[in-house]
């Protein structure tokens, strides 16, 4: 795990739904307290990780102190065509651009335009471009969108350099190619739940990565994970709570009613099983030689910053 915070970019993805902005979060978090300069990117018109920290979202393309070694930027892929296109009219403004045609047109016609402008957003931030007196960043994590979407925008070197022949963005292309394909600047790391439809997603997102940029998960960080409260001798145990004859026994003062036992066994025997189905698909995730980090449900009823710190140290001592 240390070895993924010593690269320049840091791509998180994985099924939609898994906690993949929680764990860019807390692997921001945990690299900030190593003294790396940190740069959490999200992709798309969303400025989720401001609220986390209190403070308004932040419009696309500029960055937010989080707190001290960490930022956050969001990267709208529709803005970042318009700015490109817009740098390349000279003088057109970018009202006039966006309402004129071209703009879809040119989005339409440029199959991964969107995608190969954004990464080169993050090319940039990896080489230290950054607006005002920050400090040129240590690490750049991507909480990229769910697998099929963040496949697309790996895939976009390829996609777009295969139409487009001059200009500076061929260079940026191959130069976004580079970076994607090193295993010295650039790691990948899935979130997944403990399902059988999450841990699928995962094995077809290495699948994708490969054919890609030649490169395979790092790790895979499976989130919401509860505890083993039971073993087989113990389950058997309180399912014979329910099996007892009525009568065989004075029931005494403030003895559980058949309705609450009832509650009782349904209730262990569903921890049970979620527990049983999980660790099966950490074990499945093991055969194939992930290196699977088991991240524990935090019993809260809304993600807070607590918590977001809390899943850092669990990263952290992941690392250690």
């Amino acid at each position: 795990m240390d070895e993924l915070l010593d690269r320049k970019l840091l791509v998180v993805s994985g099924k939609g739904g898994v906690g993949k902005t929680t764990m860019s979060a807390a692997l921001g978090v945990l690299a900030a307290e190593r003294g790396r300069e940190t740069v959490v990117v999200e992709f798309g018109d969303q400025s989720r990780l401001t609220g986390l920290w209190g403070l308004p979202p932040a419009e696309a393309g500029t960055e937010t102190r989080l707190e001290r070694g960490l930022t956050s930027i969001t990267i709208d892929p529709d803005k970042a065509l318009l700015e490109w296109l817009q740098a390349l009219g000279g003088r057109v403004s970018g009202r006039i651009l966006a309402s004129s045609g071209t703009f879809q047109y040119f989005a339409a016609a440029a199959p991964g335009a969107r995608e190969i402008v954004s990464m080169v957003k993050i090319w940039q931030l990896t080489r230290g471009r950054r607006r005002g007196r920050s400090p040129a960043a240590d690490l750049v994590i991507l909480d990229a969108p769910a697998t099929g979407h963040a496949l697309g925008m790996l895939r976009s070197p390829q996609t777009f350099g295969a139409i487009a022949r001059v200009g500076p963005i061929v260079r940026q292309t191959k130069e976004v190619q580079e970076l994607l394909s090193d295993p010295e600047q650039t790691d990948y790391v899935a979130v997944a739940l403990g399902t059988d439809l999450a841990v699928t997603e995962t094995i077809e997102f290495e699948e994708g990565l490969e054919d890609a940029v030649g490169r395979e998960p790092a790790a895979v960080l499976v989130n919401g994970l509860v505890p083993r409260r039971f073993n087989g001798a113990e389950m058997e145990q309180i399912e014979g709570l329910l099996a007892k004859p009525s009568g065989t026994a004075k029931r005494g003062r403030g003895a559980p009613s058949t309705a609450v036992l009832e509650s009782v066994v349904a209730a262990a025997r569903e921890a049970h099983e979620l527990a049983r189905v999980q660790q099966s698909q950490l074990a499945r995730l093991r055969r194939r030689g992930y290196h699977v980090v088991g991240i524990p449900f935090l019993w809260t009823p809304e993600l807070e910053l607590d918590g977001i710190r809390t899943l850092a140290h669990r990263l952290g001592r992941a690392a250690d």
